[in-house]
């Protein structure tokens, strides 16, 4: 899984927000805004990674079971599903 090409990641004072850049300004209309976690598996989600890769990102950054920490990944994936950003 892959975050699409035009969608940036920015840190505005305590937030993260995904912006569209390009091309995709004009078929994506407003902002996603995500949590510090959330951030982090944008952040892998650029480079590529599979669900396995933010479970075990979670693990290894917060003090979470893995139960928890999947169920976290699949709310996100279905985010970023639905905001159509995912390549």
């Amino acid at each position: 899984m892959k975050i699409k090409e035009n969608f940036l990641l920015r840190k505005i004072s305590d937030a993260y927000v995904v912006v569209p850049v390009g091309s995709a300004v004009v078929d994506f209309s407003g902002l996603v805004n995500l949590n510090e976690s959330g951030a982090l598996l944008f952040e892998k989600l650029q480079n590529g990674a599979e669900e396995s890769d933010l479970v075990a990102l979670l693990l290894e950054e917060y003090d979470v079971s893995e139960e928890l920490a999947r169920a976290d990944v699949k709310k996100f994936i279905e985010k970023v599903k639905d905001a159509d950003i995912l390549g």
